[in-house]
């Protein structure tokens, strides 16, 4: 009987160590041809953030009292994320900020808009080589036009297309 408690207590502490997860990201892509740069926003759920610094940095990792932690996972975000232009060539991202804001992590990066946008190649892997079940959601809003693409399971590269 004793033993039964313990494994039903344990599984308890389980499925509440995890129950917060998410493990699903959202990005938005503003294109702005008038300003000539694509605003990359990515918005981690802050508990997912939180488990991942663990592991990738160690468990004393903080984000909330370590500017430098903070700094780290944006970082390791920035080092996952990439675009090409519609010839394969790589476009460059320029890391602006990582910081809290609410129950998110939020990572900003910013890159020139290509000199032709019919269509771009991007790959997101951040979190998903800790999570396999992780999904990125990313929305390119240019004008009044939304084009969304999922980054799940072993994606790699994918394509969005502005002409359609």
């Amino acid at each position: 009987m004793k033993d039964r408690l313990i494994a039903a207590l344990a599984l308890i502490w389980v499925n509440t160590a995890t129950a917060h997860q998410i493990k699903a990201a959202m990005t938005t892509v503003l294109i702005d041809p008038g300003s000539a740069q694509l605003e990359v926003m990515h918005r981690f759920h802050l508990h997912d953030t939180e488990h991942a610094a663990e592991e990738l940095f160690g468990e004393d990792a903080d984000l909330f009292n370590n500017e430098s932690d903070r700094a780290r996972f944006a970082q390791y975000v920035d080092n996952k994320v990439a675009f090409k232009d519609e010839s394969g060539k790589t476009i460059p991202l320029t890391l602006t900020s990582g910081s809290i804001d609410g129950q998110f992590f939020w990572v900003i990066q910013r890159a020139p808009v290509p000199a032709t946008l019919n269509r771009l190649q991007m790959r997101h892997d951040a979190l998903r080589d800790i999570w396999p079940a992780q999904v990125n959601m990313v929305n390119f809003k240019t004008h009044n036009t939304v084009h969304t693409l999922h980054f799940n399971a072993d994606d790699g590269w994918l394509w969005v297309d502005f002409s359609k």
